[in-house]
C-alpha cells in the first residue's frame, strides 16, 4: 500500500520538534559490598598506623605449687602495623557553552559530571582495595604513594593452588604482594579448610565474597541454603546468599570488583578505610583557564586491616 499522492508526510516536513527523553538510563554497576560494608576511620598522617595483641600461647602445664613464690609471666607486646594513603581522583570538565545550552535529562551539566565522576571513583577506590594484589608503596616526587590493598595482608588463613609456585604474602603487613599459582577449582572442602583455620585464630567471619563464576559454583555446596519451592507461585527459590559453616552463618556477597580468581572469607569489622582529615570524596573547584569550568573529585584513603587473623582466602581459583 502506498501513501497517496501528494500526502505531506514526515519525511519531508521541516520544523518537527525532536521527542527527546528527558531521562538517563545507566547500566553501568555502581554498588561496592567491601566499602559499604567496611567501617570509616580517620586518618591524620600520610602513614596511617594502628596495633594489634596477641596473646601467650595456652598451655595445658598451667600446674602450681602451693605457697609457691610466682615469677613474672612473660609480657607479649603490641605489633605496630601501617598502610599509606593514596590520592585516587577524577576531573569533570564542562565548557561554558554547554553549560549554559538546555539540557534533557539534567539541569546542570557540571553538577551532573561530577556526579558520574564520583561514582567512577567510588568503583576505582573499590578496584583497589579488593581487585589489586598491590604492596604500599611510598612514592616520592615522581612515583605516587599506594596503600597495600587486602591481598598484601591476608596470610594467615589461606587455601592455595598446588602448582605454579603459589605464596602467601612473606608477611602480613602490606609490605608485599601474593604470588599467584595455576588455578584449581574453587570446593566446599577448600572453603571449610579456611573457615576452620580462621575460627583455629580466634576470628568469627561473617562474609564470604565473590566473582560471578565463584558465586555460582557456591551454589553447588552442600551447606548453602537450601531451595525452597514455592507453591502458590510454582517457583523454586534457590536461596545462595548464606552458608551455614560449623562455625557460624556467613553472607555470600558477589562483588564485581575483586578478582574473579580470589574468593574472601572476611570478617568485616576486622576492616576499615581511613581517610585523612578532609579528603573523603571531596569536589575541589580547580582554577579557570578558559571559557571551561572544572571539578576534582578527590580521596584519600588508606586500608586498615585491624588484625588479619579474623579473615582468610581461597584463592586462585578457576574463573571459567
Amino acid at each position: 500500500m502506498a501513501l497517496p499522492t501528494s500526502t505531506f508526510a514526515t519525511y519531508q516536513a521541516v520544523g518537527n520538534r525532536e521527542d527527546l527523553s528527558d531521562m538517563i538510563y545507566r547500566i553501568d554497576p555502581t554498588d561496592t559490598p567491601f566499602m559499604s560494608g567496611v567501617e570509616k576511620e580517620k586518618a591524620s598522617a600520610v602513614n596511617h598506623e594502628w596495633q594489634t595483641q596477641a596473646l601467650a600461647a595456652a598451655s595445658a602445664a598451667n600446674a602450681q605449687l602451693e605457697g609457691d613464690d610466682p615469677t613474672t609471666t612473660a609480657t607479649t607486646p603490641t605489633v605496630r602495623l601501617g598502610n599509606l594513603c593514596q590520592i585516587s581522583y577524577k576531573v569533570a570538565r564542562v565548557s561554558g557553552t554547554q553549560q549554559a545550552v538546555d539540557h534533557a535529562g539534567r539541569d546542570n551539566e557540571l553538577a551532573y559530571q561530577e556526579m558520574l565522576k564520583g561514582l567512577e571513583l567510588k568503583r576505582d577506590i573499590e578496584t583497589i582495595l579488593v581487585g589489586t594484589n598491590q604492596a604500599k608503596v611510598a612514592g616520592d616526587t615522581a612515583t605516587p604513594r599506594k596503600t597495600a590493598s587486602i591481598l598484601s595482608w591476608i596470610a594467615s588463613n589461606t587455601s592455595k593452588g598446588t602448582a605454579g609456585s603459589p605464596a602467601d604474602p612473606s608477611a602480613p603487613d602490606g609490605s608485599d604482594t601474593r604470588d599467584d599459582g595455576t588455578p584449581i577449582a574453587f570446593t566446599e572442602a577448600r572453603l571449610k579448610s579456611v573457615l576452620s583455620s580462621i575460627w583455629i585464630n580466634g576470628g568469627k567471619p561473617g562474609t564470604i565474597m565473590t566473582g560471578a563464576f565463584n558465586k555460582q559454583v557456591f551454589s553447588t555446596f552442600t551447606g548453602r541454603a537450601t531451595a525452597v519451592e514455592e507453591a502458590k507461585s510454582k517457583k523454586i527459590v534457590a536461596s545462595v546468599d548464606a552458608y551455614e559453616s560449623d562455625f557460624g552463618k556467613l553472607k555470600v556477597v558477589a562483588n564485581r570488583f575483586q578478582r574473579p580468581r580470589d574468593v574472601l572469607v572476611l570478617e568485616m569489622d576486622k576492616w576499615a578505610v581511613a581517610y585523612l582529615n578532609g579528603r573523603n570524596m571531596i569536589s575541589i573547584p580547580l582554577a579557570k583557564t578558559g571559557d571551561s569550568d572544572r571539578r576534582q573529585i578527590l580521596a584519600e584513603y588508606a586500608l586498615v586491616a585491624r588484625n588479619e587473623k579474623a579473615s582468610g582466602g581461597v584463592f586462585d581459583n578457576t574463573a571459567s
